[in-house]
């Protein structure tokens, strides 16, 4: 057989990709048995009957509908100019930069659209995940894991959803700023529809970041809207593509649990955020805990636990920000004294005149002093919290 072109090599797995009834478990085993897929497709229907069943045969030697049409898109994509080192590719299962952890998985994708640094290698990842409405403090902690994580040398996986996710991202970015050239992909961020498109809208400027310094990736092919059943779906990848998920909040129902889950099913470890016993965002990380999952408060923890310790030389903050978290730390005495009476809870302003015996005019201006210094948030229902900043 001729040595096929790049365009035909792709067509034919587009084409595999595309043909109903053949999954990706019975894809792989077609592939194991006739080498590439367009050695797949030049074989008979008495070779195919050999490895599938009728209906299935019937499927490969029918060419899909709308082949040519995403094969034309496809090809558009890849060819698209682009700046700032970011590139476009289709990794095929054999590809070089088909992400190893992935192949380990009982279903990984024939195909991933990768968009991003692809100069950069994907060495060692974790997991950051959590609610899409976390807490204020929920939101500054995945921010602050995020970034160490990222300045120690870990790229830092999710799925730039609303929330958690977005903070992670923003936080891996910032522990690259300080590098001329980084070394590592700082984040990757795993989508559930095509990389023409960009889900939620509100974070096309965070994937246009994301690419710069590390990679988009979808399984999903070009045009694929933000189909409620993908995001579930797409987890699994950001479990396989990491060597441990770290859930920062989540309720009880929720995608970071199914993250998580995935996760312990391929072997890797589960680390968790423990939080107020009264925000029902915390309530997942708790149940994750209850279940074995390790707790953990500082980055230090996670990096230690993956006996990435040497990495906290660039780090020096670590421990600070640690001590910061803990109520009976200098600094925390340090502090005015409204926060030191505050705590971390959520707590009424009734509840909190009544630990302080401040009068309403006082106390509201203190707190007003206090919010614009961003070290207090209003949350619903007229709750206050506290926030402690990176």
């Amino acid at each position: 057989m001729p040595t096929p072109t790049p365009t035909q090599e792709l067509r034919a797995w587009l084409r595999l990709d595309m043909t109903p009834g053949v999954g990706p478990h019975k894809a792989r085993q077609l592939l194991a048995h006739f080498g590439l897929p367009e050695h797949l497709f030049a074989a008979s229907a008495t070779e195919l009957r050999t490895q599938a069943g009728p209906a299935q045969v019937q499927a490969l030697l029918t060419e899909p509908d709308g082949l040519q049409a995403r094969l034309q898109a496809t090809l558009h994509w890849l060819n698209t100019p682009s700046e700032h080192g970011i590139t476009r590719h289709v990794a095929t299962l054999g590809d070089p930069l088909y992400p190893a952890g992935l192949l380990d998985m009982a279903d990984p994708p024939l195909m991933l659209y990768l968009m991003g640094r692809l100069d950069l290698p994907l060495l060692y990842a974790v997991a950051v995940v959590g609610s899409r409405n976390p807490t204020p403090q929920g939101a500054l902690n995945a921010r602050y894991f995020a970034q160490g994580l990222s300045e120690a040398g870990v790229t830092v996986v999710s799925g730039m959803a609303l929330g958690v996710d977005a903070a992670a991202h923003e936080g891996a970015l910032l522990g690259v700023t300080h590098h001329a050239a980084p070394a590592h992909l700082a984040t990757v961020a795993v989508v559930g529809t095509g990389l023409d498109r960009v889900y939620p809208r509100a974070h096309h400027k965070l994937a246009h970041n994301i690419a710069q310094q590390g990679w988009v990736m979808s399984e999903y092919p070009l045009g694929t809207p933000p189909l409620a059943a993908n995001f579930p779906k797409r987890n699994r990848l950001i479990a396989g593509l990491s060597k441990a998920t770290l859930v920062v909040e989540a309720a009880m129902q929720s995608g970071s649990l199914i993250t998580a889950r995935l996760a312990l099913e391929q072997g890797k470890d589960v680390m968790a955020i423990p939080g107020s016993i009264h925000a029902t965002q915390a309530r997942g990380c708790h149940a994750l805990i209850r279940q074995g999952a390790k707790l953990v408060e500082s980055v230090q923890d996670v990096l230690e636990d993956l006996q990435l310790a040497p990495r906290l030389s660039t780090l020096n903050d670590t421990q600070a920000q640690s001590d910061r978290i803990d109520d009976n730390d200098q600094n925390l005495r340090n502090d005015h004294p409204l926060l030191h009476t505050m705590g971390f809870e959520a707590v009424s302003l009734d509840a909190l005149q009544a630990r302080t015996g401040l009068d309403t005019g006082t106390l509201q201006a203190q707190l007003m002093a206090l919010e614009l210094d961003g070290k207090v948030v209003r949350m619903p229902g007229g709750f206050l919290q506290r926030v402690e900043h990176a």
